[in-house]
């Protein structure tokens, strides 16, 4: 019980300790990536007043409205709208039907039947006053007997003229509306189209007089028309918008009110500096750290994470936050530098370093802070272009990246980037409605070229000073320490034959079945490589290296036997630190026996003697830390117990590895590392299929002796 409750105790200890070494360099790294881009949101404020000379040209920060321009651009368009008026055709027709009555009045007299009617009046005057009588009472009022007269004593055909004269100019002016104000010109517009007739003057007159009369006030103001053709002109005002990167004042230009106030609207003369965008920027690297730890605390679940991997890490987002910043300051409109930067130089660093999975999501956060390094210094911008260069171009180097060892596998790493590059800059040329010029085209295709290039230099040289330095262990590393040549193996290798190969077997064993988990295979081949380099030390007293001589524990005591027997593991730990092997190597060396029990000198000491202590036939371990570690100590054990079988069969092999998975678990040999019982059935049906297609089945020949005992 006080046991567990140990274990618990150390379980919650290691996982704080896990989160503070995690927590605090990224904790570092946001507080990096704040200062770094703190100015790619705050604006720089300036002392100026009014009517001085501007010291320099200031552009706006931010894209504004400017509220009082529109308003003012608003009210003019309003007040430019003229009244609409309502023309009444009603009075239009009234009126003109007044004159089309006085002239058919006066045809129907002329053309009366004298016979018929003796009560009609002979002489002018009389049919003037005749006239008169039978006019509608406003129109017999504003005709004199004159104007009457005048128009009896003119002809047929003259008077035919003249209503076809009056009646058509009198529609013209009513048609075209005819208000109070203007009323007077109406009037005089239409007596001047009869001024210039062939009619006499008499009946010119009399059309004077009928014209001053039928010329009325036919247009009416209409309020809703109005206010409609208002609204109509407010809303076709655009916005009078102040752009980001707007000059606002040019050096040595004077600051007119209209100016100072666009310095003020944009903020520029604002000395409290406004909190919201640091409060966003804030938020942002919050978020980008909150990823960042989250992966790492991912990767640590399958994966050894120690502080120089999280150092390396921080150091690498340092040094391209670092690259971006300082060629953001030269990037410009015309030339876009973001072009230039090696950003696949930091997915590639921790592909090789981690694995593909953290640099990806990296290359996504390093285009998100790239976006916002190349944003002009404008708050609240993201170049869109650079992220999504910076992100394609980072994608393709996590993904291109292999083996660093192989140089004709780096050049079409770069040959890729390369492509992937050009692809982006082609697509942005394509996308954009400006005009492009060749020489334009070549100087950008060549910053992608000299990116991708770049990128890949910069990875081979830095990658031995992380593994040096930081003690990063690499996939090009372990490549290096996997060459037969290295003075190590060729020492296990000629000092202790059995043992090296029986190291390869077991390598061959690790490796598939930490594929078979998603642990790290090459790892798991490279430590037992190197796994029983203690032996070295006392090659003869392990049964794989005793050739045709006696066994040398034959004449030793058990407890000497398993001294010796127990030493190999921290023998070879302390030959793997004194050349400088990573140490999780050495780690898997130290821990691939565990504490396990030296069973057969144990039991040997038990049948001669009475007090035999188990702890003295333990190995001191520790135990297996990592999935690695844990497959190489069951692997170590069942190649050793698979090659002493006589006649292996695959029930046997099976028997054998279950047994050995079973004693490991049930002896606590596993309880310190992060495997589960579905990964140890995986990794027992690897080691199974494994060892079958080492083990598979042959055709037995007959002796000779078999042939001859046939032949009797």
């Amino acid at each position: 019980m006080l046991k567990n409750k140990v274990q618990v105790i150390l379980s919650f200890l290691n996982k704080q300790r896990n989160m503070f070494s995690i927590g605090l360099p990224i904790l570092v790294l946001g507080i990096f990536c704040l200062l770094m881009t703190l100015s790619n949101v705050f604006t720089e404020t300036y002392d100026i007043e009014r009517f001085s000379t501007a010291k320099e040209t200031v552009r706006s920060p931010v894209t504004i409205e400017n509220v009082e321009e529109t308003e003012r651009r608003t009210r003019e368009a309003v007040q430019a709208v003229e009244d609409r008026y309502d023309i009444s055709s009603e009075i239009t027709q009234e009126r003109v039907q007044y004159v089309n009555e006085l002239f058919d009045a006066i045809h129907k007299l002329e053309n009366s039947d004298e016979k018929a009617e003796d009560k009609i009046p002979k002489t002018i005057p009389e049919k003037a006053q005749y006239i008169s009588q039978i006019l509608t009472p406003e129109l017999s009022e504003a005709m004199s007997q004159e104007s009457i007269v005048a128009l009896l004593n003119a002809s047929e055909s003259e008077r035919s003229i003249a209503k076809e004269l009056l009646t058509t100019s009198l529609y013209d002016v009513l048609n075209a509306g005819v208000r109070t104000e203007n009323l007077e010109s109406a009037v005089s517009n239409l007596k001047q189209s009869l001024r210039y007739s062939s009619l006499n003057q008499d009946v010119k007159e009399a059309l004077y007089e009928l014209s001053s009369f039928a010329v009325v006030e036919n247009s009416f103001f209409d309020v809703e028309t109005t206010m409609e053709a208002q609204k109509q002109a407010a809303s076709n005002v655009e916005p009078v918008m102040i752009r980001a990167g707007e000059i606002i004042v040019r050096e040595g230009q004077t600051i007119t009110n209209e100016i100072y106030e666009k310095l003020d609207l944009v903020g520029l003369l604002n000395n409290e500096r406004n909190i919201f965008p640091v409060i966003g920027l804030f938020l942002l690297i919050s978020l980008i750290c909150a990823t960042i730890s989250y992966e790492l605390h991912t990767y640590s679940k399958s994966n050894n994470l120690n502080p120089g991997k999280i150092l390396a890490i921080v150091i690498i987002i340092i040094f391209m936050v670092s690259v971006m910043k300082v060629i953001s300051i030269y990037n410009t409109s015309m030339y876009q530098f973001f072009l230039l930067v090696p950003a696949a130089t930091g997915a590639m660093l921790i592909k090789v370093l981690l694995n593909e999975r953290v640099a990806i999501v990296l290359s996504a956060l390093f285009a998100l802070l790239g976006s916002l390094i190349f944003n002009g210094e404008i708050p609240g911008a993201f170049n869109v272009e650079a992220g999504t260069y910076m992100f394609f171009s980072q994608f393709a180097g996590s993904i291109l990246i292999q083996n660093l060892q192989d140089k004709s596998a780096i050049l079409k790493a770069a040959i890729g980037i390369t492509l992937v590059n050009e692809i982006v800059i082609l697509l942005f040329l394509f996308l954009t409605f400006e005009s492009v010029t060749i020489p334009e085209v070549l100087i950008h295709g060549g910053f992608g070229i000299a990116s991708a290039f770049l990128s890949v230099i910069l990875t081979i040289g830095m990658i031995p000073y992380f593994e040096a330095g930081l003690g990063i262990l690499s996939e090009s590393k372990l490549l290096t320490l996997a060459n037969p040549n290295h003075p190590l193996l060729r020492k296990i290798l000629t000092e202790a034959p059995g043992t090296y190969h029986h190291s390869v077997m077991v390598a061959n064993l690790s490796e598939t079945a930490c594929e078979a988990i998603g642990a790290n295979g090459l790892l798991a081949r490279v430590a037992s490589y190197y796994h029983d380099l203690g032996k070295t030390e006392r090659p003869h007293y392990f049964i794989e290296n005793q050739m045709g001589i006696q066994n040398p524990h034959d004449l030793l005591e058990p407890i000497q036997s398993a001294e010796i027997i127990i030493r190999h593991p921290y023998d070879g730990a302390m030959l793997l630190k004194k050349h400088k092997i990573p140490k999780e190597i050495v780690d898997i060396a130290e821990q691939h026996h565990g504490t396990t029990l030296l069973k057969y000198f144990y039991y040997k000491a038990k049948d001669k003697y009475l007090d035999v202590k188990e702890d003295a036939y333990r190995y001191a371990g520790p135990k297996p830390q990592t999935k690695e570690a844990a497959v190489i100590c069951i692997c170590d054990s069942v190649e050793a117990a698979v090659r002493s079988l006589q006649e292996p069969t695959m029930e046997k092999i099976e028997e054998i590895v279950y047994s050995i998975i079973k004693d490991r678990l049930n002896d606590g040999q596993l309880n310190e590392c992060p495997i589960t019982i579905n990964e140890l059935h995986v990794i027992r049906r690897t080691i199974c299929e494994t060892l079958a297609g080492i083990f598979h089945s042959r055709i037995q020949y007959p002796t000779k002796q078999e042939k001859i005992k046939e032949a009797k």
